[in-house]
């Protein structure tokens, strides 16, 4: 049985998944199953992972949950297109794109190949980047016919993390006035997943926990220039993952204002609004457990967001620039860098790996004032592995739009996967130069330009 059924029959509903038609392994990520020590063959694993048959006997579920989507509340979401199927390794197994639940209000509870892929190569993407995330350990495809604005296919993703609790799960009990589920839920994650905040403080203790997890999180995504999209409270994980990945996107072109999903008029969830939107999310999460914290317990607990946020972003940036002692001059020298970036229209990615090699990066006068600055601030250290240190955080490759988009359009209009595992291979290992891979890191080309992604991509 999964740990989370055992909550009872108040925090999920049994299902039937739906299988695809004629489906087929597109992808697994072998690394993760070995460390599932999952034994199975291809063909069994896709029984499973198509939804035909059951993990381990196990009785899939689809959880339900609450959320504030752009800021509204709605009082009732939940797995709508997702579902647990099991547990290994402590890690619980999820299927998205399995067929309806109870929750699907009206939707066909699908994933269509282009999210899917999408969703599969940015799990790996961020596991390379060493960003907290969920992770996927299959790609399913099949001959199922799904519409969205079209005919698409359908796919399914094997998704996999110690748990899928959302602060939403939190928010629905909370609007309910059901105050023993809250502490009913609360107590199931602090015994699974925060044992360490057991005893006299253990809700402060465990909130505490949530809202740093939360905030290195947000550090990392800042830090590499990652864009989620959607930051609702139902896709903000209970253990500072990153959950669900649907019109998310990597800053190319630096725009500290960069909207990923094109159905964001507003700009909610703009790249440089990611961290206040967390600690909006936080202060939802912590009116939902408002029966166990009180306000001033909450509040100073939330007043530590800053610091943690600021102390693990501090220490990604001094690495990315090479940086080993602390300068409190240091954030103007990297603010100056990122202003020069927005001002010139330069790549995020490839002039953070530049700098490594700064003879590199003067090609371009546009740089050469900050390179005197920058090089007397390095000289101020003996820092023999500047380089090595810089280059294990400054990623050769990220999953930029038109790479996932020339994936999608091969496996769409081709069949032909190949894009997919040359991506996944060097999404695993960002760091490291590939051979013959040097085209991975060019620019967008003027046809995609013009990209857009939205909550179906």
């Amino acid at each position: 049985m999964l740990d989370f059924a055992t909550l009872g029959s108040d925090f999920f509903s049994n299902i039937d998944t739906q299988s695809l038609k004629q489906p087929f392994l597109i992808h697994k990520n072998q690394a993760l199953q070995d460390r599932l020590k999952l034994s199975i063959k291809d063909n069994e694993l896709l029984n499973i992972a198509s939804g035909k048959n059951k993990f381990q006997c196990m009785q899939p579920i689809a959880s339900i949950y609450a959320g504030y989507q752009f800021g509204h509340f709605v009082p009732q979401l939940g797995d709508g297109r997702s579902c647990l199927i099991g547990q290994v390794q402590g890690l619980e197994l999820s299927l998205k794109g399995a067929g309806q639940t109870p929750y699907s209000r009206g939707a066909d509870g699908r994933a269509v190949l282009r999210s899917s892929i999408r969703e599969y190569l940015c799990s790996i993407a961020m596991k390379g980047l060493n960003i907290p995330t969920t992770e996927a350990l299959t790609l399913v495809g099949s001959h199922s016919e799904v519409y969205r604005e079209n005919i698409e296919t359908g796919a399914i993703v094997m998704r996999c993390a110690p748990s899928h609790i959302r602060f939403g799960h939190f928010e629905l009990f909370a609007v309910r006035g059901q105050i023993s589920q809250v502490r009913q839920l609360a107590d199931f994650v602090i015994e699974h997943h925060y044992q360490y905040c057991q005893g006299e403080n253990q809700y402060i203790d465990f909130f505490n926990e949530v809202v740093q997890k939360t905030a290195i999180m947000i550090a990392h995504w800042q830090a590499q220039g990652f864009v989620h999209g959607v930051m609702n409270t139902d896709n903000m994980s209970i253990l500072g993952l990153t959950i669900d990945y649907g019109p998310f996107g990597f800053l190319e072109t630096y725009n500290p204002k960069f909207i990923c999903n094109h159905s964001d008029h507003e700009g909610r969830y703009s790249f440089d609004q990611q961290p206040n939107i967390a600690l909006w999310n936080l202060s939802r999460l912590a009116d939902s457990l408002s029966s166990l914290i009180n306000t001033k317990q909450a509040k100073l607990v939330l007043d530590k967001y800053q610091n943690y946020l600021v102390e693990s972003y501090s220490v990604l940036m001094r690495q990315k620039f090479g940086l080993h002692e602390k300068d409190k001059q240091d954030h103007v020298l990297i603010t100056q860098f990122f202003d020069m970036l927005y001002q010139h229209k330069k790549d995020r990615t490839n002039s953070l790996r530049q700098l490594s090699n700064v003879d590199k990066l003067a090609i371009n006068t546009d740089f050469n004032d900050w390179i005197e600055l920058y090089d007397k601030r390095v000289s101020q250290e003996n820092n023999r592995n500047r380089i090595s240190m810089m280059n294990s955080v400054n990623p050769n490759y990220i999953l930029r739009n038109y790479l996932a988009e020339v994936a999608i359009r091969k496996a769409e209009d081709d069949k032909d996967y190949t894009e997919i595992e040359i991506l996944f291979d060097l999404l695993s290992k960002p760091f490291e130069v590939h051979q013959d891979m040097e085209f991975y890191t060019y620019e967008a080309p003027d046809w995609a330009q013009g990209l857009t992604v939205s909550c179906s991509s």
